[in-house]
C-alpha cells in the first residue's frame, strides 16, 4: 500500500459545517435528492449537497500539489475518477497545457455544467465499471471524495480499475477516527454509502489490491 498524504484536508477545513443543522432539516428527503447528482445537488439549496458550485480557483492548489508530489511532466496523462464539474481537470490544464486530461463521471449535469475548456475531457462513466484504456495508461489516477459514495461491492472493482490503469495514484475518501467524527458524518453526509474507520478503509486497500496513496476527510 502507498502512503498517506495530506493534499485537500487543508481545503476541506476551511469549510464551516452545521452538523446537527443538516442532520435535522428533512435530512432523509435531502439525501433521495442528493443521490440523483442533478441540479439540485449542484447547484440547489445547501440541504441538498454543495448549495451552488462555482468555479472560484480552490482547486489550484491541489493540483499544483499533486503535480508536485508525482512530479508529473508537462504532457503527462491524467485520469480523474468522479471528477464533478472539472474544476481539478481545468487548474491542471491551465498547469500543464500539453497533458492528456480525462473524467470520469455519473452526473449529467456536472459535464454539461463544466467549464467549456475542460467540457470534452469529462465521460459519462460510473467509477465500479470496467475503464476503457489499457493497464498503466495514466501517469496519475485520481479519486477525490467519490468512492465512499460507492458499496462495498462496488469498491472492490473501482479501486481494481483505479490500480490497473494507474501508474500512480491517489484517493480521499470520507472517514473517522472516534465516536464524535463518526456521528458528524453521519449527520452531514448526503450521499456516503461507506462508513468505515480509517482501519477498516487500509485494511480495504489491502484485500482489493490498491496499492497507491490515500487520504482521509475527517469531520472533527
Amino acid at each position: 500500500m502507498g502512503k498517506f498524504l495530506e493534499i485537500i484536508t487543508p481545503l476541506h477545513k476551511k469549510t464551516s459545517r452545521d452538523y446537527i443543522g443538516r442532520m435535522s432539516d428533512r435530512k432523509i428527503e435531502s439525501m433521495k435528492v442528493a443521490k440523483q447528482y442533478g441540479r439540485e445537488y449542484w447547484d440547489g439549496e445547501r440541504r441538498f449537497g454543495y448549495g451552488g458550485y462555482t468555479y472560484d480557483g480552490r482547486w489550484e492548489v491541489v493540483a499544483r500539489r499533486l503535480i508536485e508530489q508525482y512530479r508529473l511532466s508537462a504532457t503527462a496523462q491524467i485520469l480523474d475518477v468522479g471528477c464533478g464539474k472539472g474544476y481539478l481537470l481545468y487548474e491542471f490544464k491551465k498547469l500543464l497545457p500539453l497533458s492528456t486530461l480525462v473524467g470520469l463521471d455519473t452526473s449529467e449535469y456536472a459535464m454539461k455544467t463544466s467549464k467549456e475548456e475542460i467540457k470534452g475531457n469529462i465521460i459519462l462513466h460510473r467509477a465500479q465499471d470496467p475503464y476503457p484504456y489499457k493497464d498503466a495508461s495514466f501517469d496519475l489516477v485520481i479519486s477525490i471524495t467519490t468512492l465512499h459514495n460507492l458499496m462495498i461491492n462496488e469498491l472492490k472493482p473501482a479501486l481494481r480499475e483505479i490500480e490497473r490503469v494507474g501508474k500512480n495514484k491517489y484517493i480521499a475518501v470520507e472517514s473517522y477516527r472516534n465516536e464524535e467524527e463518526l456521528f458528524n458524518v453521519q449527520c452531514w453526509a448526503l450521499t456516503c454509502q461507506s462508513f468505515f474507520n480509517k482501519e477498516e478503509w487500509e485494511w480495504l486497500f489491502k484485500e482489493f489490491g490498491y496499492t497507491g496513496d490515500y487520504e482521509f476527510i475527517y469531520f472533527e
